[in-house]
């Protein structure tokens, strides 16, 4: 519920010019959505938004745009509380996760863009990556043995 509810609060500051939390709260009931002030005062504040002056001196929330310094390490926080262990056949990289993890742990994975990972296939505890090949295999698992401090 929660997610969902964020989700739409960033939908609904994107297309409305919101200036205050009794106007998000009442956005938010117009969709279905009960919250109470202290609710949405802590939805602000994980979302990390913000107001931006518009014309006339009026201001509206607005979701800050993260770092990709910001999202590298929540990526790499993902992968560490979710990795187990990690084994390669190859070109083949198996990660095994916390049950229910591997589709995170696969999209950090993802998103940082390493190279040598072509594409990831997730389950509920594992991993499959497929790697450019047997050498770049090895190479990525010394870096995420370096990410998870081993």
């Amino acid at each position: 519920m929660k997610t969902r509810r964020q989700a739409k609060i960033l939908e609904l500051i994107s297309r409305n010019d919101i200036e205050t939390q009794e106007e998000l709260s009442d956005y938010l009931e117009r969709e279905g959505y009960q919250v109470t002030q202290a609710t949405v005062s802590r939805d602000i504040r994980e979302l990390k938004l913000t107001k931006l002056s518009m014309s006339g001196g009026r201001q509206k929330y607005v979701a800050l745009v993260e770092t990709s310094e910001d999202l590298s390490e929540k990526y790499t926080r993902i992968f560490r509380d979710g990795f187990l262990s990690m084994d390669m056949a190859q070109n083949i990289l198996v990660i095994k996760t916390v049950a229910g993890m591997a589709m995170a742990v696969a999209a950090a994975l993802d998103a940082m863009h390493l190279h040598e990972i072509v594409g990831c296939i997730a389950g509920d505890d594992t991993i499959m990556c497929a790697i450019r090949s047997n050498e770049d295999t090895v190479v990525i698992m010394s870096r995420l043995r370096k990410l998870v401090g081993e």
